[in-house]
């Protein structure tokens, strides 16, 4: 299948679970420009249109991708002005638009292919807050004194800033002058690389290329959970690169504990180090993003609205900025400031859906799971074999669904909300030390 027949096939299937103005708005114009090593390069009409792809309907466009054409390991989103006379029409309010933030074209991508990093990962642009600031300090200790920290392993949610602070290390390193050789890659790379190697014969070419880095780091680690031959080869080059004094730094979405199928003695090497966990941004944290990425863009927000959209967003980085984005392409098409009524009406109607779930549902399919009777949840039976279900029903109402802990203790029999709070925490504890609960908690995610 072509590139031009492989996005058509895509497009009919994301016009089916979208209202026809998304579809309309986000998706014409866009094309696939190329494929390379298993990446696909979507064409898009604006920086807008890259970023509301990118985080809205990325893991939809992929999936799509990886059922039609089962190579495709990623998508990249790239702002590409197509030949024709009506996209060259290009009208003043865009040019203004993209003055300062034209993206360059495809085969000028800014990412330096002898390091990959982005050189706009950098610490002048990153926000650090309460949430944040102890994996910026160990990322500064680095700066200053290299293997201060070695490995340094960061895991969190995605969309937290993970690849933005381990580039922005990088980065720093590389624009000092420093003769180091700094290297970034991502797990599913690193891994695919190596087959390449196997299959072209080519392992100690492979084994050399990577050991002459003097500062390496790996992003997404958890995507090499149960591949054996490739974490014995990050196993032997972790070695390796520890023994001779150089900087690893590592990223996942959970603690090294507690990603399944992962080697015991590749954990014994990642928690030997500096571990640090990066939680939601805070309120406060909220606010000042919301903020820099305003006077970036120089946009100017009223302390109002500033509040409102750090009250109203409380995922992560990714989310806010999308918002943002949505906020000021809006001011851009108007011509003005928006009242704080309008930024309401805006960031109601596109802020991310919150799934919605009854709670009698919930318990049904939890009580299900451990094999007990619904009727033992809402009791006061302090049954081993009763309260754990209880609590993780708790536990995914309020971190799943959002649910608020006095609606949840009032539709679990009527227990005050103190009663929902402990329940929920002591989940969230018990996960950092129960790998058989976090299984659990994870296949009751996917029934849900």
């Amino acid at each position: 299948m072509d590139n031009k027949k492989l996005w058509e096939t895509v497009l009919v299937e994301i016009e089916l679970t979208i209202s026809p103005a998304n579809f309309t708005t986000w998706f014409t114009g866009t094309e696939i420009l190329k494929e390379e090593d298993g990446v696909i390069f979507i064409g898009v009409s604006n920086l807008f249109a890259k970023t509301w792809l990118k985080d809205r309907y990325h893991n939809a466009i992929l999936r799509i991708l990886r059922n039609l054409a089962p190579s495709v390991r990623s998508i990249e989103y790239v702002v590409h002005e197509k030949n024709s006379s009506k996209q060259k029409e290009v009208s003043k309010k865009e040019s203004l638009q993209t003055k300062n933030t034209t993206e360059l074209p495809l085969s000028e991508v800014v990412i330096n292919k002898e390091d990959n990093l982005n050189p706009k990962y950098t610490f002048d642009t990153f926000v650090v807050g309460p949430f944040n600031e102890i994996a910026h300090a160990a990322c500064q200790a680095i700066i200053k004194k290299p293997v201060a920290y070695n490995p340094l392993f960061i895991y969190g949610n995605t969309g937290l800033g993970k690849t933005h602070m381990m580039q922005a290390v990088g980065n720093h390193i590389k624009n000092t002058g420093s003769s180091k050789k700094i290297f970034y890659i991502t797990s599913e790379r690193f891994s695919q690389d190596m087959l390449d190697a196997m299959q072209a014969g080519k392992m100690n070419i492979f084994k050399e290329k990577y050991r002459k880095y003097d500062v390496f780091i790996m992003d997404d680690v958890q995507f090499i959970s149960s591949k054996e031959k490739t974490q014995e080869e990050l196993f032997h080059l972790f070695n390796y690169l520890h023994d001779n004094n150089k900087q690893i730094i590592f990223s996942s979405d959970v603690h090294p504990n507690y990603i399944q199928g992962l080697e015991s003695r590749l954990k014994s090497r990642f928690v030997s180090g500096m571990i640090i966990d990066i939680p939601k941004p805070d309120y406060e944290s909220r606010m000042e993003i919301i903020k820099k990425k305003a006077k970036a863009n120089n946009i100017s927000l009223g302390q109002d609205i500033v509040e409102f959209v750090a009250s109203e967003i409380d995922g992560n980085v990714r989310e806010i900025e999308g918002v943002l984005n949505n906020l000021f392409h809006y001011m851009d098409v108007k011509k003005k400031e928006l009242t704080i009524g309008e930024v309401k009406n805006l960031v109601t109607t596109n802020k991310q859906p919150v799934r919605n779930v009854s709670i009698k549902t919930v318990v049904k399919v939890v009580a299900g799971f451990y094999n007990i009777e619904e009727d033992f949840i809402y009791d006061k039976s302090r049954k081993k074999e009763v309260v754990r279900p209880r609590q993780v029903i708790m536990y995914l109402l309020r971190e799943v669904f959002n649910v608020s802990y006095p609606s949840i203790g009032q539709k679990m029999g009527g227990r005050d909300h103190t009663t929902v709070m402990h329940s929920y925490e002591k989940i969230k504890s018990d996960l950092k030390v129960d790998s058989g609960l976090i299984k659990e908690i994870e296949e009751l995610k996917l029934l849900l």
